[in-house]
């Protein structure tokens, strides 16, 4: 198994965890009156969609579509940790600036959703610049 495919699988697995233990949150906390919940639920659909989800299927994909060549059988390699890195960084910036920005708006929370926004459309961009010639018949 390739090191990328890895830190995709492995990572997809923390933000499942940390998904659960939003929603674990999500639950508790109203009944207790304890804080506000509000943004929580965008950071665990994030978590959940993007963060699980998505990088299982980047991770999965990674390894197991057809080679690109002999001599790069994955691509672009780079390509793949730019991918990587920028889909965790906007998801990171994301679960930061969404409760920032739902409890008190400013012009820094919501520049960090934007700049979160381009990271993992960047990163989503990449991945099938990186995977798309991967993908053809016999």
């Amino acid at each position: 198994m390739p090191k990328l495919t890895r830190w995709f699988i492995k990572t997809s697995f923390v933000c499942l965890v940390l998904a659960a233990i939003l929603a674990l949150l999500m639950a508790v906390l109203p009944i207790f009156n304890i804080g506000n919940t509000g943004g929580l639920f965008v950071v665990y659909l994030h978590l959940f969609v993007l963060g699980w989800l998505t990088e299982l299927a980047f991770g999965v994909v990674y390894w197991m579509f057809p080679t690109y060549s002999a001599e790069r059988p994955r691509g672009w390699e780079a390509l793949g940790w730019w991918s990587y890195a920028l889909l965790n960084a906007g998801l990171f910036m994301r679960a930061v600036a969404e409760p920032m920005n739902n409890s008190h708006p400013t012009s820094i929370g919501g520049w960090g959703l934007v700049l979160s926004a381009v990271m993992q459309f960047l990163a989503g961009s990449m991945f099938v610049i990186n995977s798309w010639p991967r993908v053809r018949g016999r």
